[in-house]
């Protein structure tokens, strides 16, 4: 009796331990099923961040690769960094950079669809599709783009003393009124009035006769005429005879614009300065040519716009000597002993026809003459790299009255003291609207870089500063995302 009530002892406490353990399994099996879940929850919340992390990643790196393919003689020469959209083929378009772009994508995208074995793997992604919705070029409001460029370029640099010095000539230009000076309505004046008939009684017989007036000066006036640089140049056989066909270029022919992305830029005083001095800098005149360069009087053609060298040198040589007229005639209306020299000249002129009345008008055109004879004089200093002073006195004066009869024998070389040849044409360009200067420079930027290998098509127009891209793609088991971004040469 004993042993049956420990047989059923052990029997009963073997079925309650099997009984809970049934109850563990049940538990444990309910809790598993919540776990993988949870885990299988979280690798796929990690599969999906992983691939839209690896798909921002991937926008980066594509469209830094394309701003990586930046023109290079355009950078070389200038320091800027610029897309060209065309890549050195003839014609350009924001096709050709979606399409390097969407190459780019795919190449560092889809390239862990297949591992080493070939098979699927589990972060494999597509590019469904791609492309570029805002984009900006140079040539942009107005060039607005290219000057922010340049502004990036110089900003590293203080503004320089070349600006400063030009800056303060300017200055002084504009106090002396030179500028605004209107010497040729004094000798359109003078002319007319030279030109016109008198009637006196030369020959005392008490009727009056028609007489001309006798101007010792008529010489030097009429070699107005044969143009500044035929009077002033040292040497017309070495002016470069380098011409181009002004409509192939930005300021003359209709210009691709881009969305509008990042085109707003405007300069203050001290932009529009480093401005100014990256024009000094990058460009080549008349005395400091450059063997590479398309035309080789750079300056004058941003200040003139003309469509060669001679004509652009002309212009420039014309507005100096107004300038220089300016300056003359200013000095010499002070000058006593010279009036006196003029007015002494002029009454032996105006008594051989016995009318002394005359003797001013005489005079004027002497000293109008003396003028512009000294004017020449200065023009050829100044093309011969010499200084003439901005303002003259009695000692910076070359000319007196008797070489001005003959001054083309009296031309002197070099030497002086002021301002050199390019000071004066620094000045001209300073007092340029900066929208012309901005698109002749882009003329140049143009003409230099498809003298280059593999530009021959180069256009300002064409090159891209900044775009914005989108990008969409799509995993399996995922929905379809899209990334969008915005670079730029300056943003990065």
């Amino acid at each position: 009796m004993v042993l049956f009530m420990r047989y059923l002892k052990q029997l009963t406490q073997m079925q309650l331990k099997s009984q809970a353990n049934g109850y563990l399994t049940v538990y444990l099996s309910l809790s598993m099923t919540v776990i993988l879940s949870l885990i299988l929850a979280l690798l796929s919340g990690a599969r999906i961040g992983a691939v839209k992390m690896k798909t921002e990643l991937v926008s980066d790196i594509s469209m830094n690769s394309v701003l990586g393919e930046y023109n290079r003689e355009l950078f070389d020469r200038y320091g800027l960094l610029f897309l060209d959209d065309s890549y050195g083929s003839k014609s350009g378009s924001i096709k050709n950079v979606e399409e390097h772009l969407a190459d780019y994508f795919r190449k560092n995208f889809e390239l862990t669809d297949k591992g080493i074995t070939g098979r699927k793997t589990y972060m494999s992604a597509k590019l469904l599709e791609s492309g570029i919705t805002g984009y900006s070029v140079a040539s942009d409001n107005g060039g607005a783009v290219l000057k922010r460029q340049i502004l990036s370029y110089m900003e590293g640099d203080a503004i320089g003393k070349i600006v400063k010095n030009v800056s303060k000539n300017v200055d002084d230009l504009n106090k002396t009124g030179y500028d605004s000076t209107d010497f040729q309505k004094k000798v359109n004046k003078n002319n007319s009035e030279i030109s016109e008939t008198y009637s006196a009684d030369t020959d005392g017989d008490g009727e009056d006769e028609e007489i001309d007036i006798d101007n010792p000066a008529q010489s030097v006036a009429s070699k107005r005429r044969l143009g500044i640089l035929t009077l002033a140049a040292p040497d017309m056989s070495k002016i470069s005879s380098a011409a181009i066909n002004s409509d192939l270029y930005a300021s003359h022919r209709s210009l691709s614009k881009g969305t509008g992305l990042d085109d707003k830029f405007s300069m203050g005083a001290s932009e529009k300065a480093l401005f100014n001095e990256y024009i000094f800098e990058k460009t080549s005149c008349y005395g400091a040519e450059k063997d590479d360069s398309r035309l080789k009087y750079e300056l004058e053609y941003i200040y003139a716009g003309k469509d060669s060298d001679y004509k652009n040198l002309e212009k420039v040589a014309e507005k100096l000597l107004l300038w220089r007229e300016a300056s003359n005639f200013a000095y010499i209306m002070t000058d006593k002993s010279k009036l006196a020299e003029a007015e002494a000249l002029a009454l032996t002129a105006s008594a051989v026809i016995a009318m002394p009345e005359l003797c001013e008008i005489v005079k004027t055109a002497i000293i109008l003459s003396w003028t512009f004879a000294e004017s020449v004089s200065d023009l050829h200093i100044l093309l011969t790299g010499g200084k003439v002073p901005l303002v003259k006195t009695a000692k910076s004066w070359r000319l007196s009255l008797e070489a001005m009869l003959s001054f083309g024998d009296h031309l002197k070389d070099g030497g002086g003291s002021g301002l050199k040849y390019e000071d004066y044409l620094r000045m001209l360009i300073l007092t340029e609207n900066d929208g012309k200067k901005t698109m002749r420079l882009m003329d140049v930027i143009e003409m230099n870089v498809r003298s280059t290998k593999g530009n021959d098509s180069f256009k300002i127009d064409n090159c891209i500063d900044a775009f914005k891209a989108d990008f969409k793609a799509s995993s399996r088991g995922m929905k379809s995302f899209e990334v969008d971004r915005i670079y730029s040469y300056e943003m990065g």
